[in-house]
């Protein structure tokens, strides 16, 4: 149930968010000022990207069990992944913030210039924590069970610049929990169309991530960060992104002919297709400059548009209310 979705790009000097803050100390300031920074820190407002993919899980879940929306679960999902996402960005941001202020282009972010303290970033990091797994708890004994699975990938994210040139990959585990863990909340059964929705958004956000931390690659070689750009090169690494692109798109086809969708789910695949184009066409080894363009409007298109689909196809189908 849990989703880093857009969290900190697997470059150890990356952010998916960027920058944000003015310079300045949350430790003295208002209670309200320090929750206000905080959530800059953590960039709440991506946390629609973050939705998109566990709702097709927890719709078709609901299809699939009795073509009526279970609203009361589908509201403990929606709070669980968000909670979650802003646990890994604040562990993340509390754990990178040495690496951060190494990089220029992170040097802004609200830890690294003191506009939020450690101490209310650890604070904030925990009550998300606690409110994840309070709102698992209140789905299921599984859930609550399982909850420590979708924490541990969040966790082992941070670190995984340190020790292997591949940290994309735990983000994508990370990242493909979010639609079993969905599918689970709604029927607490496991489920493999579950499985393959949860590999292709893994596949996707991290051969996105691919992408993203091409920008640090230089940087990340100079200070020790491990990435796949850095190791490999800019240009392996985009090209890496595209096969890992295809197999999402083979997924999300996949994924399709199990659960039977119709007409709607294939069109919403198709401008999905477009959309993987566009992404690739404005990003070359030589050109950078509109990574932040391919992040906000490629990767937010094809999450909020495939999601509309497949709702679409559901309650074309018979899914009710």
């Amino acid at each position: 149930m849990s989703d880093a979705a857009f969290a900190p790009s697997a470059s150890g000097t990356s952010g998916a968010s960027g920058t944000s803050g003015l310079p300045g100390r949350a430790s003295g300031g208002p209670a309200h000022s320090r929750v206000r920074a905080f959530l800059r820190l953590v960039v709440i407002e991506h946390s629609v990207f973050a939705l998109p993919f566990a709702y097709v899980a927890a719709f078709a879940a609901c299809f699939d069990m009795s073509r009526s929306v279970h609203w009361r679960d589908l509201a403990l999902v929606t709070v669980a992944m968000v909670a979650a996402r802003t646990f890994a960005m604040a562990t993340n941001r509390i754990i990178d913030r040495a690496i951060d202020a190494r990089n220029p282009r992170t040097a802004g972010r609200e830890l690294v210039t003191g506009v939020v303290s450690v101490r209310t970033a650890v604070v904030g990091s925990i009550v998300a924590l606690a409110v994840f797994l309070g709102s698992a708890a209140m789905l299921s004994w599984l859930c609550l069970a399982l909850a420590p699975v979708a924490v541990a990938p969040l966790i082992v994210y941070s670190y995984a610049k340190r020790f292997t040139d591949f940290p994309h990959a735990v983000l994508a585990i990370a990242q493909a929990v979010a639609p079993v863990g969905a599918w689970i909340a709604i029927t607490d059964t496991w489920s493999w169309p579950a499985v393959l929705l949860g590999l292709a958004v893994g596949t996707w956000i991290g051969g996105f991530d691919l992408i993203y931390s091409c920008q640090d690659a230089e940087v990340d070689r100079r200070i020790g960060v491990r990435s796949v750009p850095a190791r490999f090169g800019i240009r392996a690494a985009l090209a890496g992104s595209v096969v890992t692109h295809v197999v999402t798109f083979a997924l999300f086809v996949w994924f399709g002919l199990v659960e039977n969708f119709g007409v709607w789910w294939w069109a919403g695949l198709a401008l999905t297709a477009a959309a993987f184009c566009y992404e690739h066409a404005i990003v070359s080894p030589t050109d950078l400059s509109r990574v932040n363009r391919a992040f906000l409007t490629a990767n937010g298109f094809v999450g909020i548009t495939l999601f509309a689909f497949a709702l679409v196809d559901l309650i074309d189908r018979g899914l009710g209310a």
